[in-house]
Formats: C-alpha cells, sequence, structure tokens
C-alpha cells in the first residue's frame, strides 16, 4: 500500500472587514455621570486614582461632569472600559459604557 499523499489546499480568500468586524474596532467610551451626592474633590480624586491622571487632567473631566452632566473619561477596547466602569461604580460613582458612534 502507497503512502496518502495529503490533499493540497489553495486559497484565494482574503480577510473581508464584516459590518460586524468594523464596530468591535470602534473604542468604546467610558461616561461618568454627574451626581448630587458625590463632593467634587472626591470625583478628582478618583479619576487620579483609577486612571493616574494628573491634577489638571482630573479637575477638568470633573468640572465637564459637573457642568454638562457627563463626561467621556477615558476610551479604548472594551474588556478594559469595562473594568475601569466597575472601579468607577465601587469608588461610588455612576458610570456607563458606549461604543464610539
Amino acid at each position: 500500500m502507497g503512502a496518502v499523499k495529503p490533499m493540497r489546499r489553495t486559497t484565494t480568500d482574503t480577510d473581508v472587514l464584516t459590518e460586524e468586524a468594523v464596530e468591535t474596532q470602534r473604542p468604546w467610551n467610558v461616561v461618568v455621570w454627574n451626581d448630587p451626592v458625590t463632593p467634587m474633590s472626591v470625583v478628582v480624586v478618583i479619576f487620579k486614582k483609577i486612571f493616574g491622571y494628573s491634577n489638571n487632567k482630573a479637575t477638568h473631566l470633573m468640572m465637564t461632569v459637573h457642568h454638562e452632566g457627563r463626561a467621556i473619561v477615558w476610551s479604548g477596547l472594551r474588556e478594559r472600559a469595562e473594568s475601569y466602569c466597575v472601579k468607577l461604580q465601587v469608588a461610588g460613582l455612576q458610570s456607563t459604557i458606549e461604543q464610539e458612534q
């Protein structure tokens, strides 16, 4: 009995980005919402602790939340956005994630 040759497989398929694949590549935003309870100074401390932001950046984001009712505080991969969102919630801030449009 002779040796069996493996079948040779050739392909001309190329990777095609579907609409779904494109959607998963868009960044996810971590949004912090204004609340009437948490002192502004505490929000600044939380942003510095969780994200490592400078005092100026953390203060600017806190003021955006205060005046506009919300602020995007971080953007990137979904898993990391979810992790940051949970950390913010544990720290007492109202936060959500949303995919960039």
